[in-house]
């Protein structure tokens, strides 16, 4: 069964470094998931604030409490929380920094959606792009990536397929190459934002390899 680690802990929210392969929530075909897992250690079901997917690794922040999950989700959905996702993607986006404000696919319906892109090292056939959500629909950053050529290294389902079959056999691919990599903000109620604001977790090894090709080991990025 997969574990995570617990990145940050009080009273109202717990924050988990989750692995990729992890599924967030429970359902009739998860084997394992972050709310099952962490209802076992809290003995209380939690309240899930935001989501990753997943295949995606790094920073959740799940609510003890549902007057906690409510607080929190305001300050995610009025951006007074954010969070930054760190992804290796095909190619290197031109220009180095810009906004992709492209509609998403989501619930059956075209939703807008707008995410916020810097390359923070750039390779012969590979770069390293470091994101923040504008808004928070599903998939959205791989949508976007993918949209403007670019797709993350590992997705299976937006990515370049030739590419990501060519790059297991000559780089050890293994899984998709996105990572939340910081979570922060400009104020949290009921504790100062020093407490744990910003918190910040590596990329786990799978990213390793295009990282030190890159020149970029985990502890340069924060």
């Amino acid at each position: 069964m997969k574990e995570f680690d617990v990145v940050f802990e009080d009273d109202e929210v717990i924050v988990i470094n989750k692995p990729a392969g992890l599924a967030v929530q429970g359902g009739e075909r998860v084997s394992a998931s972050v709310d099952d897992l962490l209802e076992l250690r809290l003995g209380t079901r939690p309240f899930l604030v935001h989501r990753l997917d997943k295949d995606t690794s790094g920073l959740l922040l799940v609510a003890k409490t549902k007057d906690a999950a409510a607080r929190f989700s305001s300050l995610f959905a009025g951006r007074s929380l954010s969070k930054t996702y760190l992804a290796v993607c095909a190619g290197t986006p031109s220009p180095a920094a810009g906004t992709i404000s492209d509609s998403v696919r989501a619930k059956g319906r075209d939703q807008k959606a707008l995410t916020r892109y810097r390359v923070r090292a750039a390779g012969a056939s590979f770069s390293l792009l470091e994101l923040e959500l504008g808004t928070g629909r599903m998939h959205q950053i791989r949508v976007h990536l993918a949209g403007i050529g670019h797709p993350i290294l590992g997705d299976d389902k937006y990515g370049d397929f030739a590419l990501n079959k060519r790059f297991r056999k000559e780089r050890s691919l293994k899984r998709l190459l996105l990572h939340a990599f910081r979570l922060a903000g400009s104020s949290v109620p009921g504790a100062p934002p020093a407490a744990f604001l910003p918190l910040v977790a590596y990329p786990p090894p799978h990213f390793l390899p295009f990282l030190e090709e890159l020149g970029c080991p985990p502890e340069s990025l924060s």
